[in-house]
């Protein structure tokens, strides 16, 4: 399993989509080898050496995947201590989730459909229960989706995101639904890192014309288009994924045996090391 970068043949792409850093190739790759290994919380992984010999990668690009793997929450790093399994992926229960993969088309959508399935009756109950500064708070969070997007700011936008969907979480007046949310959108914030890693997979100010109508549609207490603006919603962002994933799977074949640094883009650094990541148009 190398760990090179992967060159699209589709002259519609542009340098950033064409090339994938060495440590998201291996942070996939560690992925896989956590599951085929049926590993659980608090199992412990081989050296960075030793998982260098067995994904066949170099001991740099290993360790950026140990890196960024820890830094959304699938590892944890002790120093003197070894590599770990970190806790249940999301905080959800089901010990199933710890293997989770980000970059699976098959995982993904499974997600994005549990997704629908949570926020579209959260958006549904939202609009027949919230309370007037529920309702105030859903509002100002979609706006400031619309600020930051027309000034394409990439991190405020993710920060608005989440409170929007937070908020609309907790208008629902179900502690189970909401916890489901925000469960299920930090395992979805895994798939942002290691597929988008910097770059918005789609428009923001598509997104946030949405939260605006989602909002609308709270205030006006009708339940049913509540429901069915969250459903076209988390639709949009499934065609992100599904569309970022195929051109992963398009670019496979290509895919070298050594672990030498990509191309910079404005996605990585000079020697293909991961920036801090955005949270994707959704």
């Amino acid at each position: 399993m190398g760990a090179s970068a992967q060159v699209s043949g589709d002259g519609n792409d542009d340098a950033s989509s064409r090339y994938r850093p060495g440590y998201e190739l291996v942070a996939e790759q560690l992925l896989n080898y956590i599951a085929e290994q049926n590993l659980r919380a608090g199992d412990r992984l081989p050296t960075e050496q030793g998982l260098a010999q067995i994904l066949g990668a170099s001991r740099n690009v290993t360790r950026e995947a140990v890196k960024v793997l820890s830094a959304i929450g699938r590892l944890s790093v002790r120093r003197g201590a070894g590599i770990f399994v970190a806790d249940s992926a999301g905080g959800l229960v089901d010990d199933q989730l710890s293997h989770f993969r980000p970059t699976s088309m098959e995982d993904v959508l499974m997600l994005l459909d549990y997704r629908t399935v949570i926020e579209s009756e959260t958006a549904r109950r939202a609009a027949s229960l919230a309370t007037p500064i529920e309702v105030r708070t859903i509002r100002e969070c979609a706006e400031t989706s619309r600020v930051a997007a027309r000034a394409n700011d990439g991190y405020g936008f993710a920060e608005a995101d989440t409170a929007f969907h937070d908020a609309v979480g907790a208008a629902a007046h179900n502690v189970f639904l909401r916890s489901s949310v925000a469960g299920v959108r930090r395992l979805a914030s895994q798939s942002d890192v290691l597929l988008f890693h910097g770059d918005a997979p789609g428009s923001l100010e598509v997104a946030a014309g949405q939260h605006l109508a989602i909002a609308e549609a709270v205030a006006a207490g009708e339940a049913d288009l509540a429901a069915e603006l969250m459903v076209a919603h988390i639709a949009t962002t499934q065609s992100q994924f599904e569309r970022k994933i195929r051109d992963r799977l398009f670019n496979q074949d290509s895919r070298g045996a050594s672990g030498t640094p990509v191309r910079p883009s404005r996605r990585t650094g000079a020697a293909g090391e991961p920036r801090s990541p955005e949270t994707s148009a959704s």
